[in-house]
């Protein structure tokens, strides 16, 4: 059986898609996901299954969600290595790295989106983009940063979700079985 981390995108934010996490977690407990843990409010999952391609774990939770909660919500799904590889890959010196966010991509996009990109550039906010994963920091905060999970998603064509230092040690953590 294999470990997943599921990182839901845009829930329990301004209260907006609200979702209470002990119903999630029932709702994909009944579904035949085991083991499932949540952390914190705004959406991720650990959990187990013998299912083995993620993309169709992403369509199943999505749609878990819709039926139950009324909203799509984009869903990304890594397993353990994945998300480890991911975390070992931050570019950044480990000062650095522990005050980075890690805007998690459903795709890698295509080199020429990337290029297309990586000409804006802000002064407090330094990034790098590494397969799936955009390596993102921001000097004055994440809240004051010029980038927006909506400007990498529009221009790499791709769904994105962010995710602190601190939340990525726990998933791996919670999902290290």
């Amino acid at each position: 059986m294999q470990t997943y981390i599921a990182l839901l995108r845009g829930i329990n934010v301004g209260g907006h898609k609200k979702m209470p996490m002990a119903e999630l977690r029932e709702l994909l407990s009944k579904s035949g996901f085991e083991n499932v843990k949540t952390y914190i409010q705004s959406g991720n999952v650990t959990f187990q299954s013998l299912k083995t391609d993620t993309i169709v774990l992403e369509e199943s939770i999505k749609s878990l969600i819709l039926g139950e909660f009324g909203f799509e919500v984009p869903v990304l799904v890594r397993t353990n290595q994945q998300l480890k590889t991911i975390f070992n890959n931050c570019p950044f010196a480990d000062e650095k790295k522990t005050e980075s966010y890690f805007v998690l991509l459903s795709d890698n996009p295509p080199k020429k989106n990337i290029d297309e990109v990586s000409e804006k550039t802000y002064p407090d906010d330094t990034y790098v983009i590494i397969k799936d994963c955009i390596y993102l920091h921001c000097t004055k905060g994440y809240g004051r940063s010029k980038f927006n999970l909506n400007y990498f998603e529009r221009k790499l064509n791709v769904n994105a979700t962010a995710r602190n230092y601190k939340t990525m040690v726990k998933l791996l953590s919670l999902s290290d079985i």
